[in-house]
This record gives structure tokens, sequence and C-alpha cells, in this order.
């Protein structure tokens, strides 16, 4: 059986050798497309329906772990079941450390024929058991597990994000005061924070009454939280979970969250709507 792929990796020449690589070690699998970009990922993978995304984890623009994530909420899974995902990343410590831990493939570059092989093992296991006597809900709840386990280890393989590993979680944040004139800090107490938003260049930082902001990005700041108290919920949202005041799940599937104290609805994205099941 004739099976597609995408392949989504910044450099030409390392996408060549990849393409050559599994048209060595999977004959049947056809590789649809190479884009350079996340944004370009998207987009083709939701146009093109591949049953395997191949992502690098360091790209322009939108990284592999966003481009991840925006195809987990898009996907339209009544015309495809979501594919297998598989990150590309260069050898060192910190991905061998995150990947490894978690017995979760990922594709090494330089390429390496055996290496790949293995991926390719279990690429097709994983594909023919979607097609066994299992529901379609089942195959989802299925698919984003793995892609939850997935975008873990890939965060994990961040230097970044290893570095503040076994840290004390940060009890202040040092944040602009989005409502003040001039160039005012405040120490902000993250007992206070109900939720942090993604917002181009910065991090909103949002209490019951007021709005700042920081420019570390999410993926350095959510190593150094409390990740019992705050989840991540959204590509671009963390909340505080104690601050969860109600669930909401509209006509289309989507789950949002009201927050006490906030006037605004929490979008959650279909990785981590499982949280919210009980609820």
């Amino acid at each position: 059986m004739t099976f597609t792929a995408l392949i989504a990796e910044d450099e030409a020449l390392l996408a060549q050798a990849l393409r050559a690589e599994l048209a060595a070690a999977w004959p049947a699998l056809e590789v649809v497309a190479t884009v350079g970009d996340g944004l370009s990922a998207v987009r083709e993978a939701l146009r093109l329906l591949p049953q395997v995304v191949f992502l690098d984890i360091r790209m322009p623009g939108l990284d592999g772990l966003g481009a991840a994530a925006e195809l987990a909420d898009r996907w339209p899974i009544d015309e495809a079941p979501m594919p297998q995902l598989v990150f590309v990343t260069a050898y060192d410590e910190y991905a061998a450390r995150a990947f490894d831990a978690q017995a979760i493939d990922y594709v090494l570059k330089p390429v390496q024929p055996a290496r790949l092989q293995r991926t390719v093992t279990r690429l097709q296991q994983a594909l023919a058991g979607a097609q066994t006597a299992k529901s379609p809900d089942e195959v989802l709840a299925s698919t984003l597990a793995q892609w939850r386990q997935l975008l873990a280890a890939a965060g994990g393989a961040l230097p970044a994000a290893a570095s503040h590993q076994g840290a004390v979680p940060l009890k202040f944040i040092a944040a602009s005061d989005a409502g003040a004139s001039g160039a005012v800090v405040r120490m902000v107490p993250v007992d206070e924070i109900q939720y942090f938003e993604a917002a181009d260049k910065y991090v909103r930082v949002l209490t019951v009454g007021h709005e700042y902001l920081i420019r570390t990005p999410l993926k350095q700041l959510l190593p150094q939280l409390d990740t019992q108290l705050f989840w991540q919920v959204h590509r671009a949202v963390v909340v505080r979970s104690d601050a969860v005041e109600s669930v909401h799940r509209d006509d289309m599937g989507k789950t949002h969250l009201m927050l006490r104290g906030r006037p605004e609805k929490i979008p959650v994205s279909r990785l981590y709507a499982h949280l919210f099941r009980a609820m």
C-alpha cells in the first residue's frame, strides 16, 4: 500500500538527503511535498493530507513545535486521520536525552540510514495499527497522545528549556506594566497570574484586573513555572489551573475556558482538550 509524506526542513541539502534515504528505506512512501518553513508545512499538509509529516524542530518563522500544534488544531479529522508525526533534529545531548527518555522516534541529521530504518519500521507498524478495528475516536485519541509525547520531548530537546529542569519555580515575574505610561517594571507575584498569552514579540501576563508584558517566550517560561499548577492549553496560552471557573464546548466541538475574574474566553487546543474531559 502506498503512503504519502511531507518533509519540512529548512536546509535544502538535508531535505534532499532525507528524501533520498526514505526512498531507499521505504519505496512505497511517496513524498508529496518538501518545504522549508513551518507556515508552508502547515499550509501544504492541510492541502495534501499526508499520512506522515517530518518536521524540523528548528525552522525560520514558525518552528516545528508551533507547526505541529497548528496542525493538531486545524487538521480536518472528518476528511483524513491525523498523520504520524516525526521530528527532525540535530544530534546533541538535549535531543538524545529528551527523545530517548520517552522511547520516541525521531530523525537525526545528518541522516543515518540505520537509524532512519528503525523510524520507518515504527511508522509502518503505527500506520498498520491505525487500520485495525479501532473506532475513529480511539484512533484520534491515540494519535493525539503520541503527538503530546512528541511535543513534550521536542520541547525538552531545546537547550533553553532543559536548562531550567529541576529549578525552583518562579515566585515573581519582572514585567512591564502595559497600562502605565513610560517604562515601568513591576514584580508580579506568580500566585496572582491567571494566564499567559503569546502575542507578537511579547507574552501577555494577565491577572484578575491587570495586564503586563514580558519578552520571555512561552517555551522558555513554562519550564520555570510550577507545571502542576500552570497548564499549557494552546500553543500560545498557559493558564493557571485553579483559576478555571468553567469549561465550554461549542457546536463545532471546540473547547473554551472561562477564568475567575476574566471576561474573555480562552481557547483550548485539540491537543490539550483531554485535560478537561471530566469537567
